[in-house]
């Protein structure tokens, strides 16, 4: 789980192009100039969520829009239902959903589509309205949209597992696949004619790729 002593490198960007290439070759209009970048705390994240219902992560300082379209949503709205189904019969832990903020490292601060965090990981005692945790989930979801880039989904791999994020799910509606990865340098692919499963993080828990995309495609009544 993550703790407050861990913490990441410093960040070294000198020009906003240094800035964009360090927060992952995002697109300039996903970085928010107030407070100006390098500057912004999670007191920045709580503000801006509650007077303009917007979610941003803090990276290096940096307020970074959390980027999921509609149809993204969907697929990982009817995947929280499957974990929710499962952990009906299964009382592991619990889900966290879409606007979860999460303090993986003091001053990093990550909001994954879909969360599971088992109870033993799970924040105890109350916390004020707002508070953002410190923890690591078991496992993390990330619904793939077009404005997020190879390399901003590869530093936050980085840092997903070096926060003790045991399983993390990229979902490509796309390309019609999820890459499961176990570690940083293990991972499979998994196609919509294959299974979901949820390993040694939620044994037993099985899902149909096809089943699920559709239901998140459908657009009609059965």
């Amino acid at each position: 789980m993550a703790t407050a002593t861990k913490t990441l490198d410093p960040p070294s960007h000198r020009t906003i192009a240094d800035l964009l290439e360090q927060l992952g070759d995002i697109p300039a209009d996903r970085v928010q100039w107030q407070p100006t970048p390098g500057t912004a705390t999670e007191r920045d994240v709580i503000d801006l969520h509650d007077r303009e219902n917007r979610l941003c992560e803090l990276v290096d300082g940096t307020l970074v829009e959390k980027v999921m379209g509609f149809e993204e949503s969907t697929f990982a709205v009817y995947l929280a239902g499957s974990l929710l189904r499962y952990l009906q019969t299964h009382d592991l832990g619990k889900i966290v959903g879409a606007d979860g903020m999460m303090r993986l490292f003091p001053g990093l601060v990550r909001i994954p589509d879909t969360a599971f965090i088992s109870w033993g990981r799970y924040p105890k005692g109350k916390r004020r309205r707002g508070e953002i945790p410190t923890v690591a989930p078991d496992l993390v979801v990330e619904v793939l949209s077009k404005k997020n880039t190879a390399k901003e989904m590869e530093r936050k791999l980085d840092e997903y597992v070096r926060a003790g994020v045991r399983l993390v799910w990229y979902v490509d509606p796309k390309k019609r696949t999820v890459r499961v990865y176990t570690a940083r340098d293990r991972s499979i692919l998994l196609r919509e004619d294959q299974t979901l499963d949820g390993g040694d993080v939620l044994p037993g828990f099985a899902l149909s790729i096809r089943d699920w995309f559709a239901e998140a495609e459908r657009s009609g009544p059965r």
